[in-house]
């Protein structure tokens, strides 16, 4: 009962804190960066685990669904009753860039299949040792190595916003000559009440390097 009350306490200080984009403890998948301009980054991922489910409908609305379902999830909707640390960002991409492996910040691009919406699984996890979703809707996958450009900004980060940011960084990277290999991502380090000004979204793609 104790051990409720306090991680009840830790889960409402952590919201409270979130208002104004301070995220406690997060933790965020292992990485290198440089900077590409003033605006653009490139970073090194190194290969890590995720949750991910797949959602048909509104850009908006399917990153609302998928957080839903992988937030089950991770606090215990799984088989051994056990919850997950949250981590950050929360991706979303198009589906038509996904290949659905038996071993993934939310990302953007309209597709008749609809939204991958993925939550990065805390490094200490392996596919052994993760419990097995009860949402046969939520896969677990393990995403390779990729190294990607990333675009930061605050503020709005609905279907418009994205897509502008989206424009920016692939007229950088053309400029620069520098290929992509995949589909753009959207990734989101906020929880949807944090004040616009304070959050960090990003927009990533995977680049040849």
């Amino acid at each position: 009962m104790l051990q409720r009350v306090t991680t009840v306490a830790t889960q409402v200080a952590e919201s409270v804190l979130g208002i104004v984009g301070v995220r406690v403890g997060t933790e965020e998948p292992p990485h290198t960066s440089e900077a590409l301009t003033d605006a653009v980054e490139i970073r090194r991922y190194e290969a890590r685990i995720a949750a991910e489910t797949t959602v048909e409908g509104d850009e908006e609305q399917a990153r609302n669904e998928g957080f839903r379902r992988l937030a089950g999830y991770i606090f215990g909707r799984n088989r051994s009753s056990g919850s997950i640390a949250m981590t950050a960002p929360v991706a979303q991409s198009s589906s038509r860039s996904q290949t659905i492996a038996m071993t993934a910040p939310v990302s953007r691009a309209a597709t008749d299949v609809g939204w991958v919406i993925r939550f990065f699984m805390p490094s200490r996890w392996t596919m052994a040792t993760l419990p097995v979703p009860e949402d046969d809707r939520v896969r677990l996958v393990e995403v390779p190595p990729e190294t990607v450009a990333v675009v930061r900004f605050s503020g709005d980060r609905g279907a418009d916003a994205v897509a502008a940011r989206t424009g920016e960084l692939l007229s950088t990277l053309r400029e620069r000559s520098i290929e992509t290999t995949g589909e753009p991502m959207s990734w989101f380090y906020d929880p949807p009440w944090t004040v616009p000004f304070r959050r960090r979204n990003e927009v990533a793609v995977p680049i040849a390097r």
